[in-house]
């Protein structure tokens, strides 16, 4: 029996969820019960592999389990993009030379989401705006936008090249040098989202809420024990992203950073006619590491996503988040300076995990446990299909997208700590400086 001795403890000042209005989660588990599988996880992987399993197995006892309550824990957290193309974070051009793999990937994840936000009216400010990706110098522009530009005519997607006035134009700022528009993203409120794909699961889903998995047994019978109940099944899908290592899976080949965001107040009638009374928008820069990643929500709301830092332990304390707020007042008061006045309303840390080499931890891990984990923090799209794929794996299914999954290989190893840790540091301060034209 493993015990699980590191659970997710958010902070509670999530911008997203607070836009929405108040929802009671569902109970705990308060007995012993059994299921033909079980997920652990409720992000958009493990909503992505309840529902999929339902779909093919109607009759079949579904469980979830998720640590935290829906929309709070880091499904819930992110900057609200699905994104359908191959999508670089730091300066390695990994996912370009895979872009057919990962856009057969990508957009069937948004296609079953987009299914379930349509056939269950899910309010979840979906809008299929597109994106930008950013310069904000010549040399980003050149080293990462230039080669992001040849893949997508490799691969016949339309997209604009925006140099800094048009690029101004829409999003109302000449901080950046240059920008590519592609059309195929999604904006949306991903709370909003994971509480609503949660909420319509199928009848022979059970999902439970705040009720961390505290010991797992992967043996012949899958055995999980929380605090006050237990499951036992036959077949297991792990959807927990980085704290799969605690479950003894991917252990020495996953990292768990830290991302912070804050969301503006709503912008004044008068404030959004200064601003050019342009359209919603999303932008994601060349480097995610030295850049900014912005939206500008149909509410009027502008988002700062910076500060990415190496956190295995998962932990974040209210006075770094105070700083941290301080500093994307200060960012956005440089790119925004007709805007001086506005406040951000909400500052939040969300987890993301990231691989050494950018594969994904998908698979079957045990003779009956599947996992659907490690998104490189590109979740909502990734995410939906990973999940929805190790359901088919599971149930034995045939799905034509299961070859592209596990050709985007396996995450690779890295130094045991505490020489990981100097080894990222190292990486990350070098990633900054390389890229500090980006900032």
């Amino acid at each position: 029996m493993t015990r699980i001795s590191l659970l997710p403890k958010d902070d509670s000042t999530n911008g997203w969820s607070a836009l929405l209005p108040p929802r009671q989660p569902r109970p705990s588990l308060s007995k012993d019960i059994t299921a033909d599988v079980v997920v652990i996880g409720a992000g958009y992987a493990g909503l992505g592999a309840a529902r999929r399993l339902a779909e093919l197995r109607p009759h079949a006892k579904i469980v979830v389990f998720d640590a935290q309550q829906l929309g709070e824990g880091a499904s819930g957290r992110n900057s609200g993009f699905a994104i359908d193309l191959p999508h670089n974070v730091g300066s390695s051009l990994e996912e370009l030379a895979k872009g057919r793999a990962y856009l057969r990937l990508a957009r069937a994840g948004i296609a079953s989401l987009r299914d379930c936000v349509q056939r269950h009216g899910i309010a979840c400010d979906w809008s299929e705006d597109g994106k930008y990706h950013t310069a904000s110098s010549e040399r980003g522009a050149e080293q990462i936008l230039r080669p992001t530009v040849e893949e997508l005519k490799r691969l016949g997607e339309p997209y604009e090249w925006l140099d800094t006035g048009e690029t101004a134009r829409r999003l109302g700022t000449r901080h950046f040098a240059a920008s590519v528009y592609t059309p195929g993203t999604v904006l949306l409120n991903p709370a909003a989202l994971n509480r609503g794909l949660g909420d319509t699961l199928p009848e022979n889903v059970a999902l439970y809420e705040n009720c961390p998995v505290l010991e797992a047994d992967f043996g012949p019978t899958i055995t999980l024990r929380t605090a006050h109940g237990s499951v036992r099944a036959p077949k297991a899908i792990l959807a927990v992203n980085g704290l799969a290592m605690r479950f003894g899976f991917w252990r020495g080949r996953l990292l768990n950073f830290a991302a912070h965001a804050s969301l503006t107040r709503r912008l004044t009638p008068a404030e959004q006619a200064a601003f050019g009374n342009i359209a919603p928008w999303g932008s994601t820069p060349a480097n995610a590491f030295a850049g900014i990643t912005m939206r500008y929500t149909n509410d009027h709301r502008i988002l700062i996503r910076q500060n990415i830092h190496f956190c295995p332990g998962l932990r974040q304390s209210d006075e770094r988040r105070l700083k941290i707020r301080a500093e994307h007042q200060r960012l956005f008061d440089e790119r925004f300076p007709m805007l001086r006045g506005v406040t951000m309303e909400h500052t939040w840390t969300g987890y993301i995990c990231l691989s050494r080499n950018g594969a994904p931890g998908f698979g079957q891990v045990a003779p009956n446990v599947w996992s659907a984990v490690c998104q490189n923090a590109v979740g909502v799209a990734k995410g939906t299909i990973s999940g929805r794929l190790a359901a088919a794996m599971a149930l034995g299914e045939d799905d034509p997208l299961i070859s592209d999954m596990i050709g985007l290989g396996t995450p690779s190893p890295v130094p045991p700590r505490p020489f990981l840790d100097i080894g990222v540091r190292a990486r990350f301060a070098y990633e900054i400086f390389n890229n500090r034209h980006e900032a």
